[in-house]
């Protein structure tokens, strides 16, 4: 890996004002990654890392499977704890950008994105020197100040998805460093006693007032949904940030909608 030539297409998308396109995946196997770069319309790909199982060495696998696409990159969702670990490894193995789960407080923000950053007068960081895959393991043609550079570019996004995390959002939005924000209807809901209740005003409130809080202070509110006819109200609402459905959802549906069709065209 050549750390100073290589893209973060989700940062210059970012940066440059424009939308992106991802979706979730489940399985870190790379050959999903490939197909997917094949498609040639992802802009990212995010591992849903919380929900799935993995570890370290299939972790480096699948950041490489994403750098045979240029114009692709990575996103990596952690766990609430420990965040500072699964941060440095993730980004350690190639995979550009974090997804943080579970913030609930300034505190939570504010480690989420030093676990991120290196630790430079300039960041902020927390993270140090390391031989890991992002340094080609023993720094050929690259500087610590490379890495330096190249940890600012990394996207730090954050779940709001806890009471707690509503009842503090303006202070959290105004963390430095936070690039963008997921609303979580499940947790939220889970979390005001109205578990799964998603179309509760709660519920909606939360998410309308999350994505105009960003909107105000030039942070990017990302939508997720099932399939792209869903994307107009967030459209409407000013997001221009989505992530498209996930393997296992399309999984479950094919299997359910062709089983049952089959299953009724040969009489069972």
């Amino acid at each position: 890996m050549d750390l100073r030539n290589r893209r973060n297409v989700l940062r210059e998308l970012i940066d440059d004002g424009k939308p992106t396109i991802s979706t979730h995946v489940h399985s870190i196997w790379p050959g999903i990654a490939e197909v997917i770069g094949h498609a040639g319309t992802m802009d990212y790909i995010e591992f849903t890392g919380q929900y799935a199982p993995w570890d370290l060495l299939t972790l480096e696998n699948f950041g490489r499977a994403i750098d045979l696409f240029p114009n692709m990159s990575s996103m990596m969702k952690l766990d609430q704890e420990p965040r500072t670990f699964q941060a440095e490894r993730a980004v350690g193995s190639g995979i550009q950008n974090l997804l943080f789960a579970d913030v609930r407080t300034v505190q939570d923000a504010e480690e989420c994105v030093a676990a991120v950053r290196a630790e430079h007068p300039d960041t902020g960081g927390i993270a140090g020197v390391k031989s890991t895959r992002d340094m080609g393991y023993v720094y050929p043609n690259v500087t610590l100040q490379d890495y330096v550079e190249e940890t600012k570019k990394s996207v730090v996004a954050i779940m709001i998805e806890k009471k707690m995390a509503v009842e503090n959002l303006e202070a959290i939005l105004d963390v430095p460093g936070i690039d963008m924000v997921q609303f979580g209807p499940g947790d939220y809901s889970m979390s005001i006693g109205r578990a799964e209740d998603y179309q509760h005003p709660e519920v909606a409130a939360a998410e309308k007032y999350t994505i105009e809080e960003c909107l105000k202070r030039g942070i990017r509110p990302r939508a997720e949904i099932g399939s792209w006819e869903l994307a107009k109200p967030y459209l409407d609402m000013g997001i221009i940030d989505f992530c498209v459905s996930n393997d296992v959802g399309i999984i479950f549906d094919f299997m359910r909608d062709q089983g049952e069709r089959l299953a009724k065209l040969i009489g069972r």
